[in-house]
C-alpha cells in the first residue's frame, strides 16, 4: 500500500536496551538443516546458520543439535534440553536486527509494539507500518482517536486512520514514536513500512536481511 502525501517528516525517536552480559538459549527446532527455532531470553528467535540476534550467532547445526556463539564463546544446545545460560564477556551487539527469509520469499520477524507481541512482514512498499483493525485491536491500540483518512486498497478507497506508535521493536532495537496507518479488515501480519525501515540501512545476503541502524 503506497499512501502519497503522507507525513511529510518522520521524525523518530531511538531507545536502545542497556547491554546485557549473560543470555539463556534453548533450541526448539530446527527446519531443513538450515534454520534453527532459538529461545532467546524467552524470546522466541528464527535464525538462519551464520545470522545473529540479541548477540548471539548461530554457528552450525548438526544432528539434534544447534552450535551457538556469543562473544568467541562457543556451546552446543541440545533439542529438549534445559535452557543454557550463556556469559560472554564482549557487549551484545544493539544497533541490527537480522531476518531469515520466510515462506513465499517474505521477511518475517516477531516484535513487539507498545509492549504486546505481533508479527511483522518487511514492505518497502508501504509509505508508514501498516495494521489491520483487527489486530489493532487486539494490541489495544487507540486508533479511533487517530486522524481519518481515506486510502487506496485493492477493494477500491476505504476510511483509515493515522497514529504513532510509543514502541516498535524488534529483538533489542526499539523505536519510538513511529507513524502507522490502522486499515479496516484483517492482515496476515503487520506490514514493516517505511516509517520503521528508512532508520535503517538495509542489506541482504542471500537468504537472510540485516537491518542496521543508521543513526
Amino acid at each position: 500500500m503506497r499512501l502519497a502525501r503522507l507525513l511529510p517528516s518522520l521524525l523518530l525517536g531511538l531507545a536502545l536496551t542497556s547491554p546485557a552480559w549473560a543470555q539463556q538459549v534453548q533450541l526448539n527446532g530446527m527446519m531443513g538443516g538450515r534454520f534453527a527455532l532459538l529461545l532467546i531470553d524467552g524470546e522466541p528467535r528464527t535464525l538462519a546458520v551464520g545470522a545473529t540476534s540479541n548477540g548471539v550467532r548461530l554457528v552450525a547445526l548438526e544432528e539434534g543439535r544447534a552450535i551457538v556463539d556469543i562473544g568467541g564463546r562457543r556451546q552446543a544446545l541440545m533439542m529438549g534440553a534445559a535452557p543454557a545460560r550463556v556469559v560472554s564477556n564482549a557487549p551484545v551487539a544493539r544497533r541490527q536486527i537480522t531476518m531469515p527469509m520466510g515462506q513465499g520469499g517474505h521477511f518475517t520477524a516477531m516484535g513487539q509494539i507498545n509492549g504486546q507481541v505481533t508479527t511483522f512482514l518487511v514492505d518497502t512498499g508501504a509509505t508508514v507500518i501498516s495494521i489491520g483493525q483487527i489486530e489493532a485491536d487486539r494490541l489495544g491500540l487507540r486508533y479511533i482517536h487517530g486522524k481519518r483518512v481515506i486510502t487506496q486498497t485493492a477493494n477500491g478507497a476505504v476510511p483509515a486512520y493515522l497514529i504513532d506508535l510509543a514502541s516498535v521493536r524488534i529483538g533489542v532495537v526499539e523505536v519510538r514514536d513511529v507513524p502507522a496507518i490502522v486499515i479496516p479488515g484483517q492482515i496476515s501480519h503487520v506490514l514493516l513500512g517505511n516509517s520503521f525501515l528508512n532508520r535503517f540501512q538495509m542489506r541482504r545476503e542471500n537468504d537472510v536481511m540485516t537491518l542496521e541502524l543508521r543513526y
